[in-house]
C-alpha cells in the first residue's frame, strides 16, 4: 500500500477581505522531503502557508495531513496533529529566556503515518543542533541577535515534535554564517524523516536544502520541478525570481 503524502494541498484559494490572493494552489510534500515555495515578495508564499495552517478567515480547497482532511480545522488543532509553523516574523517571547521559550512549545511525542516514532526533541537535543543557543539558554529572547532568534523559533517549533515543519523565509535578513547553520539544520531534519515546506527567495539556499520547488507569481503556481532542474534553468529564474 502506498502511503499518502505528508502534506497534500489541492485547489487552494484564499482571500483578504473581498480580494482573492491565492488561485487554485496545488502541491504535495512527501515523507522526509523538503519542498520550497519560491517567488518574489508578494507572490503568495507566506499567504499559502497561512492558508495551509488555517490562519486566513476565508479560504477554500483541500488540505490533507498524512491523508487526513484538515481543511476545516482551526490553527491550534492543525498544530496538535503535528504541523509545526515557523512564521516569518519569528514571534518569540522576548521577556522569556531561551529555555522558557523552548518549554512554551512542548508537545507530546508523535508517530509517523506508518507507526514509526517521529523524532522527539528536548532542550538538550536541540542545543546539540543549535550550539549557539546552548550558550544563551538563560538569556531573554529580546537580548539575542536576529539570527539567534530565528534559530530559537525553529527550535521552539521542534519542541512540538512535529511530523512536518512549515518554515516561512528562514534565511531572510540574517547573517550568512547563521544561514549556513540553518541550512545544515534543515538537512539534518530531513535525514531524521521530517517533511519540510519552506518559502524562500534565495536560490542558493533552496538548492542546498530542497528536493523540489514550486514557483509562485500573483498567487498562482507558474512552474514546478526538481531543485536541480530549477538550478539549471536560468530563464525560469529570471522570469519568477530575479528583481
Amino acid at each position: 500500500m502506498i502511503s499518502p503524502p505528508a502534506l497534500e494541498v489541492e485547489h487552494l484559494n484564499a482571500w483578504y477581505g473581498a480580494a482573492q490572493v491565492l488561485y487554485d494552489i496545488t502541491f504535495t510534500v512527501g515523507r522526509g522531503e523538503v519542498v520550497a515555495l519560491m517567488g518574489r515578495n508578494g507572490a503568495g508564499k507566506s499567504t499559502t502557508m497561512k492558508a495551509v495552517m488555517g490562519l486566513l478567515p476565508r479560504r477554500d480547497g483541500t488540505v490533507r495531513l498524512n491523508g487526513r482532511d484538515i481543511s476545516a480545522l482551526k490553527p491550534y488543532e492543525i498544530a496538535r496533529l503535528g504541523v509545526g509553523f515557523t512564521p516569518e516574523d519569528r514571534r518569540i517571547f522576548s521577556d522569556l529566556t531561551v529555555l522558557e521559550n523552548l518549554d512554551a512549545g512542548r508537545q507530546p511525542p508523535r508517530l509517523f503515518a506508518d507507526g514509526t516514532p517521529a523524532p522527539a526533541w528536548t532542550p538538550e537535543t536541540l542545543f546539540k543542533l543549535f550550539p549557539n543557543l546552548a550558550e544563551l539558554r538563560h538569556r531573554s529572547g529580546g537580548r539575542i541577535s536576529g539570527g539567534e532568534q530565528q534559530m530559537l523559533t525553529i527550535a521552539r517549533t521542534l519542541m512540538g515534535n512535529p511530523l512536518i515543519v512549515v518554515l516561512d523565509e528562514p534565511s531572510e535578513g540574517i547573517a550568512p554564517l547563521i544561514v549556513e547553520e540553518i541550512a545544515d539544520t534543515i538537512v539534518e531534519l530531513k535525514k531524521r524523516g521530517l517533511s519540510i515546506l519552506l518559502s524562500e527567495q534565495n536560490v542558493g539556499f533552496a538548492e542546498i536544502v530542497s528536493d523540489r520547488a514550486y514557483l509562485l507569481e500573483k498567487g498562482q503556481i507558474r512552474w514546478a520541478g526538481t531543485m536541480a532542474e530549477l538550478a539549471e534553468n536560468v530563464e525560469i529564474q529570471r522570469a519568477y525570481l530575479t528583481l
